[in-house]
C-alpha cells in the first residue's frame, strides 16, 4: 500500500577494380538521390541534440560548486531557471539535475495543489541515485515567505515564485478538459483525471467501481512520446524502447493498459518509475479520488484527505496496480489471464490488476 561499437569503415582502393568501384558508385549516387529528405518542420526546428562533450563539459563547470544544506541548493536551482517555466507532470513537480564536484544531484521544485494557495512551494534535492549507488540523504524544505521566498498565484494553473531580485512564473499544466475516448472506457469504470507522467507520457486513470480496481489507460488522443514493440506471437503485450513501460492491448475496448515498469528504474527513482506518483491532483471533483480509494481500501477510511494523503503525515496512498518486472517473462500471466476462455468479457478487465501491491 504504502509504500556495437562500430569501428571507422575504412577504404582501401586498391582493393577494387576501376570497373567495381565505378558501379559502386553509381550505386552509391543512386541511392543518395532516391533517398527521402529529414524532414524538418517548424515544430522540430529548434529541437537540440545531446552531445557527451557538453554531458562532460557542465560536470567539469560543476568543480567546486558548495551544496552545504538545502538553502546552498535552492539559490542555486533558482538563480539557473529562466524566467517562466512549464510544469508538466500532474503532482506538479519541476524537476531538475545538476553536477556539482563531480557528483549528480536531482530534485524538485512543487507546487502542490493542498498548500500552494497558502504560499509554500517545496524543495527537494538528493545525490542522484544510480545502478551502483543508492540515492544520497534527501535534504528537503517547504519554503515560505519566512525564508525570503513569495508565492503569488496569478490564475488557477499560473504562479509567481520570487525570491529576492528574482521571480520566476511556473506555468502548471491544465488538462482539465481532457476527456478519455468513450470507445476506451470499460464498463463499471469512472474517469478521475488525465495523469501526465515525468516521462511525458499520458494516461487516464481509471477506477472500476465492479471489480474495485484502478487501471491506467493510454492517452492515444495525442502523440505518444515512446516506440512499442510487441513480445509474443499475439501482438498484446508490448514494451516501450524508450521507458520500459509495459501494456496490454486489450481484446474488447480500443485501449492499451499499464501492466508494468521495470524496476531497474524505480529502484533509481528515474523519469521512467512509472505513473503512481503523479496523479491528477489538479482536477480532482466531487472528492472522486479519495471516495474510489477508500471504496476499492475500506480499511483507510477517515485517514485520508481529498489528495489521497494519509491525515498521520505518513505520506500518500499509492495507487499503483502494475507490476514491477525485470525480465519479460514476468508479463506472460496477463496474456494467460486474457486469453483464458473461462475468463467472461464481465470480469476480463481484473486480469490487467497486480493485487501484490
Amino acid at each position: 500500500m504504502i509504500k556495437r561499437n562500430n569501428d571507422n569503415f575504412k577504404f582501401s582502393f586498391s582493393s577494387r577494380s576501376f570497373a567495381s568501384v565505378s558501379r559502386w558508385l553509381c550505386i552509391s549516387i543512386f541511392a543518395t538521390l532516391t533517398m527521402p529528405s529529414l524532414a524538418i518542420s517548424a515544430e522540430n526546428s529548434d529541437l537540440k541534440i545531446s552531445t557527451n562533450q557538453t554531458w562532460i563539459e557542465n560536470l567539469q563547470k560543476g568543480k567546486g560548486l558548495k551544496i552545504k544544506n538545502v538553502d546552498d541548493a535552492f539559490k542555486f536551482v533558482f538563480s539557473k531557471l529562466p524566467n517562466q517555466v512549464s510544469v508538466y507532470p500532474t503532482e506538479n513537480y519541476y524537476y531538475f539535475t545538476f553536477p556539482a564536484n563531480g557528483a549528480i544531484y536531482a530534485g524538485n521544485l512543487r507546487l502542490a495543489a493542498q498548500d500552494r494557495d497558502k504560499g509554500i512551494i517545496h524543495f527537494a534535492v538528493f545525490k542522484q541515485a544510480n545502478q551502483a549507488n543508492e540515492a544520497g540523504e534527501m535534504m528537503y524544505k517547504p519554503l515560505t515567505i519566512k525564508d525570503g521566498v513569495t508565492v503569488d498565484k496569478l490564475s488557477p494553473f499560473s504562479y509567481r515564485v520570487s525570491y529576492k531580485d528574482k521571480s520566476i512564473v511556473f506555468q502548471l499544466n491544465d488538462v482539465s478538459t481532457v476527456k478519455p475516448p468513450k470507445n476506451i472506457v470499460a464498463n463499471g469504470e469512472e474517469y478521475l483525471g488525465l495523469v501526465v507522467d515525468e516521462s511525458g507520457v499520458r494516461f487516464f486513470l481509471f477506477y472500476n467501481k465492479i471489480h474495485k480496481i484502478f487501471s491506467y489507460v493510454l492517452d492515444e488522443t495525442t502523440d505518444v512520446l515512446d516506440q512499442f514493440s510487441s513480445i509474443e506471437e499475439n501482438g498484446r503485450t508490448l514494451i516501450g524502447h524508450r521507458t520500459g513501460f509495459a501494456l496490454y492491448d486489450h481484446h474488447y475496448l480500443n485501449r492499451r493498459v499499464l501492466i508494468g515498469v521495470h524496476s531497474a528504474n524505480t529502484m533509481v527513482n528515474n523519469y521512467y518509475d512509472g505513473p503512481a506518483d503523479q496523479l491528477p491532483e489538479n482536477h480532482i471533483k466531487d472528492d472522486n479520488l479519495r471516495k474510489s480509494i477508500v471504496d476499492a481500501d475500506p480499511s483507510v477510511k477517515g485517514e485520508l484527505d481529498k489528495f489521497g494523503y494519509f491525515k498521520s503525515g505518513e505520506g500518500r496512498y499509492l495507487i499503483s496496480p502494475y507490476i514491477q518486472y525485470m525480465s519479460a517473462d514476468e508479463l506472460i500471466g496477463y496474456d494467460q489471464c486474457a486469453t483464458d476462455l473461462s475468463i467472461v468479457p464481465q470480469v476480463y478487465d481484473a486480469c490487467f490488476f497486480n493485487r501484490n501491491e
